[in-house]
């Protein structure tokens, strides 16, 4: 676990110090589209971030080489050359549609590639075990077009979700955890060495993840384009694989009992060959809700809109933070839920501690203008939008001097008339009978 740990830490940290560098970069090579209609953000922001992420990802695989557990991991398989030579496609045709816009058939036809490069070196899926019927093996191109359609699947989903501050980047990074907790346990409880390149993957993801954020989040000073999109969700897709199609099940039959049992146990990492992810059915769901839509209108499935789950979160009254919080939330809930599966499928206070999760997170979906309000001892420790107003006292007495009496809300709540003259206010507000801003209390 230490050595999973440094390489996450190096991971993170090169790819926060180079993100600095890497905008400034951006700014003067002029990567700074126009906004665009579809676009939420309000000023121009430089892309190409997806630059110091795959520098981060060469600084984990090449520390983990050095690593002495880690180091077996490069010495019996060929998984880690094969990422990074499908990183490095990929990475490349993101760069350069971050600065040129290209065609998106280009873009599908470069991922297709990057997924045959990898499945070229050995990362590819060689069986596809079946709950309740066991393992069924593949043929070279049975497995080579499974392979290649669940890459361009996971790319393009975290691709599309990737539209607001730091989405794509806290739901990948929360998909990697649960992800690693599970292979984690498939190589270290049962000792199962095939395992261990998924571990890997899925450790580097979440440092390339965890180094980005802090300059992706709202308000963002970076965006990590698709060379950021793309590259991630190469890496998911690359550690599903590796553990679904290259791990044995018949390795479990000592304590699962059978062949059966052992694929039963680890239905949660199936699953996502048919989502294509269980632990971003999120993402999964917003792609294949796109291509309906778009197909629906007699438009392109690559053709750009404003229906993604993420817009229609803002339309409905969240705010930005909210928005991606909840993305975040139901995330978690499928990713963490499916592990808690996994290690115990009798258990019934998981099922109904995920419905009651499920409840929780559909009570916030529909409040969107709920604003909690903190009594007044723990104002200090919360954000300002959670504190109680008060009014000033200048204007509480020119307002009574005015009127005479003190104006009451709707609601019974003490509001102050706001008047030209009164000191401490805005003349352009006072003017006209009322203020082109809302007020949301």
């Amino acid at each position: 676990m230490r050595e999973y740990l440094l390489t996450l830490c190096i991971t993170a940290a090169v790819t926060y110090l180079l993100t600095g560098p890497v905008r400034k970069f951006a700014i003067v090579a002029g990567a700074m589209p126009e906004i665009r209609a579809r676009d939420v953000h309000r000023e121009p922001t430089p892309r190409l971030g997806g630059i110091a992420m795959f520098f981060g990802l060469c600084a984990g695989l090449l520390v983990a080489d050095h690593l002495t557990n880690l180091n077996e991991v490069f010495a019996k398989s060929n998984e880690p050359r094969a990422l990074l030579s499908g990183a490095a496609l990929i990475w490349l045709i993101g760069v350069l549609d971050d600065k040129f816009e290209i065609d998106a058939l280009i873009k599908l036809g470069g991922q297709m590639i990057a997924a045959g490069v990898m499945v070229m070196q050995g990362l590819t899926i060689l069986w596809l075990p079946i709950p309740g019927v066991g393992n069924v093996a593949l043929t070279q191109w049975q497995g080579t077009l499974l392979t290649v359609a669940l890459v361009v699947i996971t790319i393009n989903a975290v691709n599309f979700v990737d539209g607001l501050d730091g989405l794509a980047a806290g739901m990948v990074c929360i998909a990697a955890g649960a992800f690693f907790l599970y292979a984690y346990r498939i190589w270290y409880s049962y000792g199962i060495e095939a395992a261990a390149p998924g571990t890997l993957f899925a450790a580097i993801l979440m440092g390339m993840c965890l180094g980005f954020l802090p300059h992706n989040m709202h308000p963002a000073r970076i965006f990590m384009g698709d060379s950021g999109s793309m590259l991630i969700g190469l890496v998911l897709s690359a550690g599903a694989i590796s553990i679904t199609g290259q791990v044995d099940p018949d390795a479990l039959n000592l304590y699962a009992g059978s062949e059966k049992a052992a694929v039963h146990q680890t239905v949660p990492v199936y699953i996502p060959l048919l989502l294509p992810l269980t632990i971003i059915a999120v993402p999964a769901a917003d792609l294949v809700l796109a291509i309906v839509r778009r197909t629906w209108r007699g438009q392109s499935p690559f053709a750009a809109d404003r229906g993604h789950l993420h817009h229609r979160l803002l339309e409905i009254g969240h705010s930005h933070s909210r928005a991606v919080l909840i993305m975040y939330f139901w995330s978690a809930l499928i990713g963490f839920g499916a592990l808690a599966y996994s290690v115990n499928s009798a258990s019934m206070w998981i099922v109904l501690g995920v419905v009651f999760l499920s409840a929780v997170g559909l009570v916030l979906l529909l409040l969107p203008r709920f604003t909690p309000r903190v009594p007044v001892w723990a104002q200090r420790f919360v954000p300002p939008r959670y504190r109680r107003r008060r009014r000033a006292p200048e204007a509480t007495a020119a307002a009574e001097a005015v009127t005479g009496t003190e104006a009451e809300a709707p609601g019974g709540e003490e509001r102050t008339p706001v008047t030209a003259g009164a000191p401490g206010v805005n003349g352009a507000t006072a003017i006209g009978g009322r203020s082109r801003f809302l007020d949301r209390r």
